[in-house]
């Protein structure tokens, strides 16, 4: 019959229209191209990541344990610097940077057995552009910084010390990393940069334990100059707060206008300025007193008015007159 359709007929009819329709649907060459090598890329990072697997593991492995070693060595560092002289605050800073050390070498170790030798290489170039960089940036922080350090290892002086630098004298209260506190007798507080305390002299009063007291007196001409001397080294002696190591010493120093001038000289125990003061005070008082029971005359400043007996004005008319006398 002409109105059937042959099988063979019918299947080739859709075999084409199914030919048609993916000849339709097929990619550009240029996209199938760029598909190719996308599937390749990520075929070969999951082949790179699978055969790198073991070597993250134990730069994972490795990075904890280095963690957990800087923990062990801030613990040992910071009880064995309790037993130094180091400050608090450098020894905090010396704890936390080698902490540190011990952390940044885990990880470039871990960085070197994952193949990263150029990140390493250029993470160590950076720190040390950005440590030149800030270096140039902060260099007065820098150098208090540094010299904070430096007297905290030296220690030319530490709390409770009385000590006279940069025209301050006063007591340490703190040495930091970036200042030096003093208490002053008048009790306020000076902050002094470490930089200024490390470049300029330090007199530390306190350090050997003992201070020399200069007590400075005058007698009269007319008086017997062995005698005061004797006086002098006896009223001194008689006292509880000299040293008796050190013998008490008088020096003659000058003929003053007034005066012969001498120098009494003892020593004492020296713990803070009070003790200097209270020391001086009684060597004043002892002094004086002996010098009054000796009959020594400590005078009083003499000034000589030469007034000639012919020329000038007579007193009289230069002083001024009083109200009364006007009247």
């Amino acid at each position: 019959m002409q109105g059937e359709i042959q099988p063979e007929s019918a299947a080739s009819t859709v075999e084409e229209t199914v030919a048609n329709a993916v000849a339709q649907t097929e990619k550009p060459p240029e996209l199938t191209e760029a598909w190719d090598v996308a599937v390749h890329k990520v075929e070969g990072w999951g082949q790179t990541a699978v055969s790198s697997l073991p070597n993250v593991v134990v730069a994972i492995v490795l990075v904890v344990l280095f963690v957990l070693l800087s923990w062990a060595v801030k613990s040992l560092l910071r009880r064995g610097l309790k037993h130094t002289p180091i400050t608090k605050p450098v020894a905090n800073l010396m704890v936390a940077a080698t902490g540190f050390l011990v952390v940044v070498t885990g990880l470039f170790i871990a960085l070197g057995i994952l193949g990263l030798d150029k990140t390493v290489t250029s993470l160590l170039a950076g720190v040390g552009i950005l440590g030149l960089a800030l270096g140039f940036a902060f260099q007065d922080i820098a150098s208090n910084f540094i010299a904070g350090i430096i007297l905290s290892f030296r220690r030319p002086a530490q709390p409770g010390d009385l000590v006279e630098t940069n025209d301050f004298q006063g007591v340490v209260q703190e040495i930091n990393l970036r200042s030096t506190l003093l208490r002053l007798p008048t009790g306020q507080v000076v902050y002094i940069p470490n930089k200024k305390v490390f470049e300029n002299s330090i007199t530390n009063y306190s350090q050997l334990g003992v201070r020399r007291v200069d007590v400075e007196v005058g007698v009269s001409y007319g008086d017997d100059l062995e005698a005061a001397h004797r006086l002098a080294v006896d009223a001194v002696e008689a006292l509880d707060l000299h040293q008796p190591d050190h013998p008490v010493q008088v020096f003659f120093r000058e003929f003053g206008d007034s005066s012969i001038n001498l120098d009494v000289q003892f020593w004492i125990e020296f713990g803070e300025q009070s003790d200097y003061l209270a020391a001086k005070s009684a060597a004043i008082l002892a002094i004086k007193r002996a010098f009054d029971d000796g009959g020594i005359t400590i005078p009083f400043p003499i000034r000589t008015l030469d007034i000639p007996s012919s020329g000038g004005k007579a007193v009289e008319a230069v002083l001024p007159s009083s109200p009364g006398e006007d009247s």
